[in-house]
């Protein structure tokens, strides 16, 4: 008679431990969700600021970007490949400091290309204007798949936030910068807004580029809805 006594007391014994887990994973999760409807994406993507050439994270760090504009290799000939390796590995090989690299894809708006093509109908005679038109068709159907992009290339370079931080950081930013342009690639510093473009880019997928942008108007808000 023991016996079963003593294992209906232990599966009771489980069985409340189970919902007790059960009940303390809910109460978490609904914590989790009420802490995740007050974050802003600023903070979700943990950022607390931008100035000047510097991202400052809610984590103690300093970022600064680099844009590097891409080249053509298939308009090199082998030699001239040869030569770009060479001078941009000796430019590089005196870097002492860690750097990521990042590539992201931007939409492009082609419409003043199609505006362009458009133009050109009342002056085009029969043959030039079927080939204008089925030009046009072309950039629309592309225009409307999205599948027009551009390739951006970036370095992100980071520092403590500490006393002379910032003035170590842009001096490091600077340095790669000249060492790319020795190497005959064309690279260039971050400012405010354009950091504020790459964090859109980056983090929102909706994100639409627009040539003009404030700062301010570009800190949205995450919400959460349950389903």
């Amino acid at each position: 008679m023991l016996l079963p006594i003593l294992i209906l007391l232990l599966c009771l014994v489980g069985g409340g431990a189970v919902l007790f887990f059960l009940r303390s994973s809910g109460n978490r999760r609904s914590q989790s969700r009420a802490d995740i409807t007050a974050q802003t994406a600023q903070q979700f993507v943990n950022v607390k600021d931008i100035q000047g050439h510097f991202l400052y994270t809610l984590d103690g760090w300093i970022l600064s970007y680099l844009r590097v504009y891409p080249i053509s290799l298939d308009l090199l000939s082998l030699s001239e490949k040869r030569l770009l390796i060479r001078k941009l590995t000796a430019e590089l090989s005196s870097i002492r400091f860690p750097f990521k690299f990042l590539a992201v894809s931007r939409p492009v708006d082609i419409s003043p290309l199609i505006t362009d093509l458009s133009s050109l109908l009342p002056s085009a005679d029969a043959t030039q204007k079927e080939l204008l038109r089925q030009e046009i068709l072309e950039m629309n159907t592309l225009a409307l798949s999205g599948e027009v992009v551009e390739r951006q290339f970036y370095l992100a370079l980071w520092q403590r936030q500490e006393q002379g931080g910032e003035r170590d950081l842009l001096d490091k930013s600077k340095r790669l910068v000249q060492h790319f342009e020795d190497a005959g690639i064309q690279a260039q510093l971050l400012k405010q807004q354009e950091i504020v473009r790459l964090c859109n880019l980056v983090n929102n997928p909706a994100y639409t580029h627009l040539d003009q942008v404030e700062p301010d108007e570009a800190v949205s808000f995450l919400f959460y809805e349950e389903g």
